[in-house]
């Protein structure tokens, strides 16, 4: 679609010459020759840019720029003047105008500076996409009562400035909790960083969480920032830290109490401002009462605990998550997204889930891509160790969730979800979505009915 101008200018020879050279270009151009005129045409049709002249009569350009930027501030607008002064240049800068360009009108600076403010343009909306994917990205996936407790928790505590240590089994997300955590709080334009304490060698740990001078050791070749200087202003994940030597335990909690520390063969003290988010999957109250875990850090860090739950937990929680990798995955591989046959779901919610969500999104993806049909069926499901059969499943009482009934109603509650799914993928067309599903029409306006579903929307 080709993008909309509107070119305001008291100066018919100037109107008639824009239009003719951005029309060559390709752009669909509106005309005004007053501010008024200006502003009831943006209401009419809001452009996508405006060319817009400070010198005329009546309301002149900075008060329609004013006025623009207030009833449409997401409005690009260039100024056009031929009497330009570089105060008249700052205002409009201040009052939101892209560029300031003179009279007499070069016709080359003027596509220029017209290509430049649509990109500019586009690069804000794709940044505002970009910002609410990545919202999405961190959200807590699940509407099990657990769930919805646990992201109540994390909007309470992201805005505070309070120290969190967040539990739970490997695999259940535990670093995606401290994510949505810095990205709700009033950090989440500094930087989040993340260090597995596990996973690095006991002689490199300080090093790479405090830095390091030139010299310090054999190999420091040049000074390095660690990730305490890396997180000043936001906040640093310390993952897995249960595995934290007791010497590096007391240099941290000498960062949580004084904001500064010393690099490792450095003696200048350091100032920071960080926000420490930890997590373990240990129980760390019995690693202080063997010593390993010092008792003052964990009150330290232990100031709001966060518990997410294992998957088993919250079984009726596995169809969204899902849908959610299965949106995921094919966002990231740029192809058409297949489906989950109730059945197929069925088998999935019976598996108790020893490696958590991070288990199950591994299982859906290799699913994604080893099946080759559209529709994933239960035959499609690898065989899950300790698995129960899907009737087990539906005939017991699981811990946190109700007895579901027969496997014919667990299908049926499978199924009723599945054609939502599918109704709001195709618009509720249930034409386009027979075809989708591969079922007769006639047969899903009957299924469609007696679920109850309204597909008057």
């Amino acid at each position: 679609m080709s993008k909309t101008i509107l070119v305001v200018d008291d100066e018919k020879d100037i109107r008639i010459s824009l239009t003719g050279i951005l029309e060559d270009e390709g752009y669909q151009v509106l005309t005004a020759d007053n501010g008024v005129e200006a502003l009831e045409c943006a209401r009419q049709e809001l452009p996508d840019l405006v060319l817009l002249d400070i010198w005329m009569p009546g309301m002149d350009g900075l008060e329609t720029l004013e006025r623009l930027k207030t009833l449409f501030p997401q409005v690009t607008v260039i100024m056009i003047s031929g009497h330009g002064t570089i105060e008249t240049a700052v205002r409009s800068t201040k009052l939101g105008a892209f560029d300031f360009i003179e009279k007499p009108l070069s016709l080359d600076k003027v596509l220029i500076s017209v290509v430049n403010a649509l990109r500019m343009k586009e690069l804000r909306v794709e940044n505002e996409e970009l910002k609410r994917v990545v919202a999405n990205e961190y959200e807590m996936i699940g509407s099990a009562p657990v769930m919805v407790a646990l992201r109540e928790q994390i909007m309470r505590v992201a805005p505070t400035t309070a120290s969190v240590l967040v539990t739970g089994e490997n695999g259940t997300g535990k670093e995606l909790a401290a994510r949505s955590i810095h990205y709700y709080s009033l950090r989440r334009d500094r930087a989040f960083v993340a260090i597995n304490c596990a996973a690095i060698p006991e002689e490199l740990i300080e090093s790479e969480l405090f830095g390091h001078e030139k010299g310090a050791f054999t190999g420091a070749v040049a000074q390095k920032k660690g990730k305490f200087d890396l997180a000043d202003g936001g906040t640093l994940f310390l993952d897995e830290i249960g595995d934290m030597s007791l010497r590096t335990q007391a240099k941290v909690l000498r960062i949580i109490q004084e904001r500064c520390f010393e690099r490792v063969g450095g003696t200048k003290l350091v100032t920071v401002d960080v926000r420490i988010i930890a997590a373990t999957n240990k129980k760390l109250d019995e690693e202080i009462s063997q010593g390993r875990f010092r008792e003052d850090l964990y009150y330290r860090l232990n100031v709001v605990p966060f518990r997410v739950p294992a998957l088993r937990e919250r079984r009726e929680d596995i169809p969204l998550l899902v849908q959610h990798f299965v949106a995921q995955f094919y966002r990231r591989e740029g192809r058409e997204p297949k489906t989950f046959h109730p059945e197929a779901l069925g088998l999935l919610a019976g598996y108790d889930w020893p490696g958590n969500v991070r288990e199950l999104k591994n299982i859906v993806e290799r699913i994604l891509i080893m099946t080759p049909g559209r529709t994933i069926t239960a035959a499609d499901v690898p065989e899950l160790r300790g698995a129960p059969a899907v009737a087990d499943f539906f005939e017991q009482r699981p811990d946190g969730i109700s007895i579901v009934g027969t496997l014919r109603e667990a299908r049926e509650g499978f199924e009723r979800e599945f054609i939502i799914q599918k109704l709001e993928e195709n618009d509720w067309n249930i034409s386009r979505t027979a075809e989708v599903i591969e079922l007769e029409r006639s047969n899903l306006h009957r299924k469609i009915k007696s679920y109850g579903i309204d597909v008057r929307k």
